[in-house]
């Protein structure tokens, strides 16, 4: 079992917040880009060792500006070097506006099953301050454009703590999100990333940032709507109807192996190495193939503090017992010791051998993970 995630670094502007790679270099660079990545494909196909490919994600940037034309000979390519499921999740995050009936159709006809669109608010003039494209119409129009030619399984995304986000405008994002009836639901606090306009933003007091309790109420309110509407908060930051989680990301948390082509695109062995591509388009181009790229070989502490970090934000949480099994009887011995007394506390359950936060432990999430890792330590 592997997953295939494809970066595609393209976006017609950049919104305020954002860190991952991307570049507004548009046009002239989409073949160029589709010519490399299929390239990189098959120069790479061994990697995932002719395992079953359950997932393939598109992410970005702005995977829906990419011509049909391009995503044609990039699954020509997939199909034709890797051995994918023919029940396979196949995701394409969208912007709202991009989505038009004939390329819905387009996507469906090339197998991918599942969207995600980035609407971020339904209020127009939080949309404007961000420099999203969209409009909340468009948003809602896309997600009915999106049934009409049978895709089914759509995702969106919410940020809260925006600027100029009032709690009674939360509440009506969430609100119209749920009233669209989507498959799953990603909301994540603002977060200000060095380096981007948000920031700048800020600290020239053009902006405030949110204070920690009217952050915490937005949480508990997307918490408890969700789950009235019937949706399985299975992460800190995902939420789903059941039988809709998130395979792709899923697949991360769960340590599975991914091949993650593209500028900037980060793969995993399954084991204990860790790549990633050089975040530079005009490098990718010009190295067809032959990607620079960065392998990281990560350490039995590494490895144990990965299991933490992806394993605590899980609604399934850690296993002692996995972590005899991986890391020594000496190490889960400590975990549970430094656990118990948050157990004691209220901010962690013990259900047989696997640790959960509870609500009030997810609020401090990032402490009590890294009080964890100090069970690592020799």
């Amino acid at each position: 079992m592997a997953g295939i995630y494809i970066h595609v670094p393209f976006c017609s502007s950049r919104c305020i917040y954002c860190d991952f790679y991307s570049t507004t270099l548009g046009g002239e660079w989409f073949d160029p880009y589709v010519n490399a990545l299929c390239m990189e494909l098959v120069s790479r196909r061994e990697e995932l060792m002719g395992q079953e490919v359950q997932t393939i994600y598109f992410g970005g940037g702005t995977p829906s500006l990419l011509p049909v034309v391009g995503l044609q000979k990039i699954f020509r390519t997939l199909r034709s070097n890797f051995n994918i499921s023919n029940q396979a999740e196949i995701t394409i995050e969208s912007n709202p506006d991009d989505v038009t009936e004939d390329l819905a159709k387009e996507w469906g006809s090339l197998g991918i099953n599942r969207v995600s669109l980035g609407v971020q608010s339904f209020n127009d003039n939080i949309l404007k301050v961000l420099r999203r494209r969209h409009t909340a119409e468009k948003a809602k129009g896309a997600v009915e454009i999106l049934r009409s030619v049978g895709i089914h399984n759509l995702t969106l995304d919410l940020i809260y703590g925006l600027p100029g986000q009032t709690f009674e405008i939360w509440q009506s994002d969430v609100q119209q999100l749920l009233s669209l009836q989507v498959q799953h639901l990603s909301a994540y606090a603002l977060s200000y990333e060095e380096g981007t306009v948000l920031t700048r933003m800020r600290d020239q007091g053009e902006i405030s940032e949110a204070d920690e309790e009217s952050i915490r109420k937005m949480y508990l309110y997307l918490i408890e709507a969700s789950r009235a509407a019937g949706f399985e908060h299975y992460e800190i930051s995902n939420f789903a109807l059941p039988g809709y989680s998130s395979r792709h990301n899923s697949s991360y948390w769960s340590g599975v192996p991914y091949l993650g082509v593209g500028p900037g695109a980060h793969s995993y062995d399954g084991k204990n190495c860790r790549r990633a591509n050089s975040p530079q388009l005009r490098v990718y181009v010009q190295s067809p193939g032959v990607v620079p790229h960065e392998l990281d070989t990560l350490d039995e502490v590494q490895l144990f503090e990965e299991y933490l970090l992806t394993g605590m934000r899980t609604a399934k949480g850690i296993s002692l017992d996995v972590i005899t099994e991986r890391f020594g009887n000496k190490i889960s011995q400590r975990t549970k010791k430094i656990a118990d007394r948050y157990i004691a506390e209220g901010k962690m359950v013990a259900k047989e051998n696997q640790l959960v936060l509870t609500l009030e432990g997810i609020f401090i999430s990032d402490y009590i993970i890294s009080d964890l890792m100090l069970a690592g330590d020799e």
